[in-house]
């Protein structure tokens, strides 16, 4: 029975892999030097675009949020609003509730977690 894995496909993967480690650690640095331009032009958490020659930067915020299990269920629960937990809060529900005026904002005080990350797109655009 031949072998189907060689010394040259684990020394190959062995090499790639070393190289994808390097190149991740120069493109977090370039990462890190473009959040802090845009920080700095555009403010913290601010989506922004840079265009030099044929190259547009790009960061965009993306924004997610989620309520606390533990203060939700607790507070839809003194709300008397047990139709709008499962083992969790449901989301959906709640969202529901909001939109329908069954619940205010003001409600769920405290409840919400808010999530914000940064993404660097770069960008080949035409040249004309």
């Amino acid at each position: 029975m031949s072998h189907l894995i060689t010394r040259e496909m684990l020394s190959n993967y062995n090499e790639l892999n070393l190289r994808k480690k390097e190149i991740e650690a120069q493109l977090d640095e370039l990462k890190k030097a473009f959040n802090q331009y845009f920080d700095m032009v555009f403010g913290e958490n601010m989506k922004g675009e840079l265009i030099i020659s044929d190259y547009k930067l790009q960061r965009q915020i993306r924004v997610t949020e989620k309520y606390k299990q533990d203060t939700t269920v607790h507070r839809l629960e003194e709300l008397n609003m047990t139709d709008l937990i499962q083992k969790k809060p449901d989301e959906e529900k709640i969202k529901s509730a909001l939109n329908l005026g069954l619940l205010k904002e003001e409600d769920l005080e405290g409840c919400k977690l808010i999530n914000k990350g940064q993404a660097i797109y770069v960008k080949r655009t035409e040249t004309k």
